[in-house]
């Protein structure tokens, strides 16, 4: 479509090209599953390719259109994280515990894009029971970046990222429970945006360890693709009792591009954060284009204060990573005791964390949490929108471990992954835009947050960072550069 190869493609004009007949759904089904072919061996991003149900789909959808039919996602191939359902597709969470399921039904997000048009590749990696920071299993083993194959694309929704990266479609579904569908954009150079919790109804698949604070996340190369799932994917079903009826506009049609098209308003009170309030470390290679980016936004004619949220004394970079745990050690701790040979050793220890706490001490992280949840509020009645960064560090190395030291201070391991979390137990929507590289050449990402609802004007103000920046964000494999996937690590 318009001389670009199909690594390029957007999902809105693969729909706007089928639907006008200057391209079926088939042959974007089959640019996409040759490369995943070619590609995917080096990456590890798909665990299971689903190219004849794909092609059967994508059949379907070009008779739908010689009929006059018209979807808002005609011929848009994607993927699925490898937590949530593609029915009779291999779905295992990650885990040998679940090697040889099934998935019964699709997941309420997968089951909305099919009906309206979209085609499902396959499957992407998920670190087990998509609880870590990077994207490595015993079951299916590594992801890697596509900017540099010897790193790895961050967690947990690494797979998606990874695949989304290197053109292996150009829509991802993946989830966010503490940043990850935000910190792998933002290690891959992609949008990748977690909506006010609720927002996309996700009522039944696997039992989630952190189901309270997980919602389903979209990737795609830029704002304008997260928008246009969006537009699709934000409904209310009480069968999923987060779920909620949209507040005005959300419930408008195309709601979400309409708020791109309109643009943001320059009356947004907007605010900056280097450190989130909590004194957490960035590398300076990251800093410096984070600091960039704004300044050049204030030179558009934003005025952004510098301004942060008044935490709870004493929050630090996870601080109900407890509840995560304790949801482990209360869905897998009998499992864990009885066949820990099964399981990833990381996983092991959070599931051992998890049963050593005391009930006293899970319900109180409610209440903290309710704290965190009233200081962003509190924040918001003088904010628009907060501004931050989406990760403190380059991605490293696939083998591990995270960086041990972040802004020349020793770091947890954690520390790569302080300044999304906050936003999941706030409930909040939050997008990640690529903002500039760091001294290796990788991507870095922008944080932009708003209030719960406020979903329309996150993803309004991205698209708008977006073309201020005007960043070329193009993996090696997009490119198609040779060498590539030619190192050590992936041979």
């Amino acid at each position: 479509m318009n001389g670009l190869p199909a690594a390029r493609w957007r999902a809105r004009d693969i729909a706007r090209g089928v639907a006008a007949g200057e391209l079926s759904a088939t042959e974007a089904a089959q640019a996409v599953l040759a490369r995943v072919e070619r590609l995917n061996p080096h990456l590890g991003a798909l665990v299971d390719v689903d190219a004849e149900g794909a092609l059967a789909q994508a059949a379907a959808i070009d008779a739908r259109a010689r009929r006059g039919e018209r979807l808002p996602l005609m011929g848009v191939p994607f993927t699925v994280k490898d937590n949530l359902w593609v029915k009779g597709r291999p779905a295992t969470y990650g885990s040998r515990l679940y090697a040889g399921h099934r998935a019964p039904r699709d997941s309420w997000a997968v089951a909305r894009l099919k009906a309206m048009g979209a085609v499902c590749i396959g499957i992407t990696n998920t670190p087990e029971f998509a609880c870590k920071g990077m994207t490595d299993n015993p079951l299916h083993g590594i992801t890697r970046n596509p900017w540099d194959v010897r790193l790895t694309p961050g967690g947990s929704s690494g797979g998606a990222a990874a695949a989304v990266a290197a053109g292996l479609g150009p829509l991802a579904l993946g989830t966010d429970a503490g940043g990850s569908t935000r910190r792998p954009a933002a290690h891959t150079g992609l949008a990748g945006f977690k909506c006010t919790l609720g927002l996309i109804p996700d009522p039944w698949g696997f039992d989630d360890a952190s189901h309270d604070l997980s919602s389903i996340g979209v990737l795609a190369r830029d704002v304008q693709d997260c928008a246009l799932a969006l537009d699709v994917l934000a409904r209310h079903d009480p069968a999923d009792p987060r779920s909620h009826p949209l507040p005005a506009p959300l419930d408008r049609p195309s709601a979400f591009s309409a708020a791109l098209a309109a643009g943001p308003a320059r009356g947004w009170r907007i605010a900056w954060t280097p450190d989130l309030g909590c004194g957490f470390a960035v590398d300076d290679d990251v800093a410096a284009p984070l600091a960039h980016a704004v300044q050049a936004l204030r030179a558009d004619g934003w005025a952004i204060d510098d301004a942060r949220p008044q935490w709870p004394a004493g929050t630090f970079e996870y601080p109900l990573l407890a509840r995560q745990q304790a949801g482990l050690a209360a869905l897998f701790g009998t499992a864990w005791r009885d066949t820990p040979h099964l399981l990833d050793a990381d996983l092991g220890a959070q599931i051992e964390a998890g049963l050593r706490l005391s009930g006293g001490e899970v319900a109180g992280l409610d209440f903290a949490r309710n704290r965190l949840r009233g200081a962003l509020a509190q924040f918001f009645q003088s904010y628009d929108l907060l501004l931050c960064p989406t990760v403190p560090v380059e991605p490293w190395p696939c083998d591990g471990p995270p960086p041990a030291r972040i802004g020349g201070r020793a770091a947890t391991g954690r520390g790569h992954a302080a300044f999304t979390p906050l936003f999941n137990y706030a409930d909040v929507p939050a997008l990640s835009v690529p903002c500039g590289f760091g001294a290796r050449g990788l991507p870095l990402g922008l944080q932009i947050v708003g209030p719960r609802y406020a979903d329309d004007r996150v993803l309004a103000f991205g698209a708008h960072v977006q073309s201020i920046l005007d960043l070329a964000m193009d993996s090696p494999m997009i490119l198609d550069l040779p060498g590539a996937c030619a190192t050590e690590a992936c041979r």
